[in-house]
């Protein structure tokens, strides 16, 4: 992969602050369509700009519709009265169900020569219930590849709605929206009844549906969900001007944030805004659900928080789900049950099935990669808790779906690494998610101090390490150790894929200051003159500086990490929350070095000394990777007249000067 199809998220520590939600994708499209299908001119705030929005306004366009948008993100749709100008049109909709399923079924009672089709993965999700529903009544429409799949061809056919029609309600609830706002078009002297067969999934969508309808006029009645009734004589007007909702299953991964990052002691608060107790939308009841899992939720006009755990909870509960009402956002649920108290059962999630890629079986793919144990049936999926030391660090592949990115970026609360696949993929419906995340993110924090040899970088990071209760990363330890295997090896210093290959699998732990290969502790035998030059050689080569890299990146733990190094702050952690360069002159430093080798026993002269960090000096600052030099963020600290205790105070200084900004 290049750094274009990946992301790495850093671990976190919590998440704080707001979000102002993207409008929602159910409503925007919704609302696009029965703008352009109504009399008169609709100015829509607040639209979605994702890729499914686009390829409904593409496909508007495409029909003739007038469409304006405002440099604010307003609007402006003029509505065709029923009637699209163009009467011929090939029509790529992307992978939205959202636009693939209400257009086939106002285009097949509008009647024309019309193509609907979308990527690979649509011409995998059904559409086989809506299509015989239309033909029943007499729509026209031709399968252009397999039974019960877009591609699809529409002519003209002789639609009548004299006896109820009949859809599936169990696979997907967007038939049932599909007919529900195509129906309207035939202006029918009767009412028309649409009945469900079987139960009907994701109720809270056609909830939106009816709301939506009666926005633009048209007042459905239903009976318990199973029988819907489109009054005579129903057609679409205007309203004018309306407004979209934030996106409430978006809302679900800032307000679990705000929950996980508890365990850390720095839960909350995160507000969603766009949104509140009062939205149309089902999968608002995720923040209800948050709740009753034990999570500090509040509520206000416009706005949902999440504070974190109510008090005297350690972890939200666990148990059974039933997430019929919020099938987008229980995918969220999904990644919290890593960190519940006891295993989480979610019911009533069939309609994973026939979404971006079957999420039941995504999901659980992914899930074990973190090292959780899952269990999935036909319609529900179990996940077990995972404790710290089982995690796993894993590069989650997302399936081309926006949900499964956004979900498992969460899972970055967890104690392991954390690559997200495809990142761009959230561009179907929340293309700033990532940016939003890292605005309220807490980052695990990292103290990175470079600098040359002998400048005291490992005295002074584990001292600030002791002092604020962090981890410490010698990084310069890692080079030795895989130096000290490889002269045991008797692998040639500058065989650089042997060495990188030595270095990707060598059976390394770091415990503090303790660094062990398998079961043995090489902390004294890494510390070697000779491996010390050893590990200077092997440490200008590119291929062995990338194989550590992942190795010290997963030393990065809560609550914090101090490393030391050479490439600290410019390459292993750019992201630290504080640089430092620590360096002092070479007579100096000589000196430093030259007493420390002494007082290992190790006989040296003091000009040897001095040549040989000349040398090192060379070699770490006209390297091709990683060169040694101070970024432009770092702050210098010359400690030439400093001692330990000088040096120590000065750094923990601006460390608190930073952690009070």
């Amino acid at each position: 992969m290049t750094q274009t199809e990946f992301l790495d998220l850093p671990p976190l520590l919590g998440a704080s602050g707001q979000v102002r939600l993207p409008g929602s994708k159910s409503i925007s499209n919704r609302l696009l369509l029965l703008a352009a299908l109504a009399e008169g001119s609709t100015r829509i705030d607040g639209l979605l700009d994702s890729d499914d929005t686009r390829v409904m306004l593409d496909a508007l366009r495409t029909l003739g519709i007038a469409v304006e948008r405002g440099d604010d993100g307003h609007c402006v749709v003029h509505g065709c009265g029923g009637r699209p100008p163009v009467a011929s049109a090939d029509l790529f909709l992307g992978n939205a169900g959202t636009a693939v399923r209400p257009l086939t079924a106002a285009l097949a009672l509008i009647g024309g020569d019309y193509r609907v089709r979308g990527v690979p993965r649509m011409h995998e999700r059904p559409i086989g219930d809506l299509v015989a529903a239309l033909r029943d009544i007499g729509c026209r429409i031709d399968e252009l590849g397999s039974a019960g799949y877009p591609p699809l061809a529409i002519g003209r056919g002789t639609p009548r709605v004299d006896a109820p029609l009949r859809v599936r309600g169990d696979v997907s609830s967007q038939f049932l929206s599909a007919l529900l706002l195509a129906l309207p078009l035939l202006r029918a002297p009767t009412d028309i009844v649409v009945d469900v067969v079987g139960e009907l999934i994701s109720k809270p969508y056609v909830e939106i549906t009816l709301r939506l309808l009666a926005r633009f006029g048209v007042a459905v009645r239903h009976e318990s969900w199973q029988r819907f009734v489109i009054p005579a004589g129903s057609r679409y007007r205007s309203p004018q001007r309306i407004a979209v909702e934030g996106d409430a299953s978006s809302a679900s991964y800032f307000l679990a944030a705000g929950v996980l990052g508890q365990q850390h002691g720095a839960g909350g608060p995160v507000r969603v805004l766009g949104v509140d107790a009062d939205s149309i939308q089902g999968d608002v009841e995720f923040a209800r659900v948050l709740e009753r899992l034990g999570a500090d939720i509040r509520w206000g006009d416009g706005w949902i928080e999440s504070c974190g755990l109510r008090g005297g909870r350690a972890a939200l509960a666990g148990g059974d789900i039933d997430c019929i009402a919020i099938p987008d956002a229980a995918m969220t649920l999904a990644v919290t049950a890593l960190f519940a108290e006891a295993p989480t059962r979610l019911l009533g999630i069939g309609s994973w099935r026939v979404k971006e890629t079957d999420r039941i079986a995504a999901m659980a793919t992914e899930l074990a990669k973190l090292g959780a144990t899952v269990e999935a049936g036909a319609d529900w999926l179990r996940v077990h808790p995972l404790a710290a030391a089982h995690w796993r660090s894993a590069s989650i592949a997302t399936y081309d779906d926006h949900r499964i990115a956004m979900c498992f970026s969460l899972a970055s609360f967890g104690p392991a690494d954390l690559r997200i696949e495809d990142p761009a993929c959230v561009g179907k419906t929340f293309p700033g998610y990532f940016d939003a995340l890292r605005a309220i993110a807490r980052p695990v924090p990292v103290i990175a101090i470079d600098g040359p040899t002998a400048s005291g970088k490992g005295t002074l990071a584990s001292r600030v390490a002791a002092a604020l209760g962090f981890h410490y990363l010698d990084s310069g330890a890692l080079y030795r150790a895989c130096a000290l295997l490889a002269l045991r090896q008797h692998l040639a210093l500058d065989d650089a894929p042997a060495l990188a290959a030595l270095a990707r699998h060598m059976p390394l732990r770091c415990d503090g200051s303790r660094i062990w290969l398998g079961a043995e502790n090489v902390s004294d035998a890494i510390r070697a003159e000779a491996v010390g030059q050893a590990a200077s050689k092997l440490a200008v080569l590119p291929a062995v500086r990338e194989a550590l890299l992942a190795l010290q990146r997963s030393l990065r733990r809560a609550p914090g990490l101090v490393a030391d190094g050479r490439d600290m702050g410019s390459v292993v952690f750019p992201d630290a929350h504080l640089k430092v360069f620590l360096t002092a002159g070479t007579a100096a430093r000589a000196e430093r070095r030259h007493k420390q080798l002494i007082s290992q026993g190790i006989s040296a002269t003091l000009q040897a000394v001095l040549e040989d960090l000349e040398q090192r000096d060379a070699r770490d600052t006209q390297r091709s990777v990683a060169a040694l030099r101070p970024v432009a963020d770092s702050l210098p600290l010359d400690n030439s007249e400093l001692d330990v205790e000088q040096t120590v105070h000065q750094l923990l200084q601006w460390w608190r000067q930073h952690a009070a900004a």
